[in-house]
Formats: structure tokens, C-alpha cells, sequence
């Protein structure tokens, strides 16, 4: 079960931070640690700098529990950053978007696309821009799977994706 863990890394709309600075909460669940410089790197590829750049003492932020003295979407750009920072070869984001403003939305955005790079991810999203560069979607409605295929592919049924987007 363990080794499993290690491989797989989770963003969800509910991030879990803890009362530490924002590196500690970044660094939050490499077993060895990690150094300064990849947690600097995971924020940038994270589109989080911006922002820790502007809190009182940058990275040695100390956040409050659960992160309340963060915006909802600087603590999904702190969970990405995490995941960015545990390399794991399978990424679950769950609804990592949900709770977020346009133009955070776009941020966070950029910051998915570095993060699924040559990664297996699963992405579970009522927001379907979240999903328009998958491979493969696949649309469950009452818990049965009611369609499959790309974006386009979807589209083109007619079916119930397609309702969806045009809702």
C-alpha cells in the first residue's frame, strides 16, 4: 500500500494545509525532504510565486490552519505545487478547479498543463474546460458510463457531453 501511495499524487477542491509555512505545507509529503530549490521551483511551475512573493516572509509564510489566511485559489496553486514537488506518475484532480475565479481559473490552468505532462492523470470536473485537451472522456451520468471518446468526438454524438457544453 505504501509503494502505491508514493505513486500516485491528489489534488482535490478541499486542499489540506496545515498551520507550518508555505514550504513546509509544499514540502508536505516527500518522505526524504526536499531542498529549498525544487520547493522554489515547484511554486513557480505552480504559478504560486507571484503570490508567496507578496505574503510577509515570502516561502517562511506561516498559513494558519488549513491555510486561512489563503485565497481559495492560492491553496489549490499550493496543492499543485505539492503534486509538482512528489513527481508521482499518476495525478487524481478532483475538481481542482471548482471553487476559484476566471482568472484564477487560468492560472491554475497553465499550472495543470505542467503538472500532466508525461503523467497518467484522471480528472474529475464539472467544469468541462478543465477537460478539453484530455485523451480520452469519459462521461458517467447515474453512475453508468453513458459515453466515451475525445472532446470533438463527443461533440459530434450529440449526446449528453455535448449537452453539457452547450449548457
Amino acid at each position: 500500500l505504501a509503494s502505491l501511495r508514493q505513486q500516485i499524487a491528489v489534488v482535490t477542491q478541499n486542499v489540506t494545509l496545515f498551520n507550518a509555512t508555505v514550504a513546509e505545507n509544499i514540502a508536505y509529503g516527500i518522505l526524504g525532504g526536499a531542498e529549498r530549490n525544487q520547493i522554489i521551483q515547484a511554486a513557480e511551475d505552480a504559478y504560486a510565486m507571484p503570490f508567496i512573493d507578496n505574503l510577509a516572509h515570502g516561502l517562511d509564510t506561516e498559513i494558519g490552519e488549513n491555510g486561512v489566511k489563503l485565497s481559495g485559489g492560492q491553496r489549490q496553486r499550493l496543492a499543485l505545487a505539492r503534486a509538482l514537488l512528489k513527481d508521482a506518475p499518476i495525478l487524481i484532480l478532483d475538481e481542482a478547479t471548482s471553487s476559484v475565479d476566471s482568472e484564477t481559473e487560468k492560472a491554475i490552468q497553465e499550472a495543470i498543463a505542467n503538472l500532466i505532462r508525461g503523467r497518467t492523470t484522471i480528472a474529475i470536473a464539472h467544469r468541462l474546460a478543465t477537460l478539453r485537451n484530455a485523451h480520452r472522456l469519459i462521461v458517467i451520468e447515474d453512475g453508468q458510463i453513458v459515453e466515451q471518446g475525445t472532446h470533438d468526438e463527443l461533440i459530434a454524438k450529440d449526446g449528453t457531453f455535448a449537452k453539457l457544453v452547450r449548457i
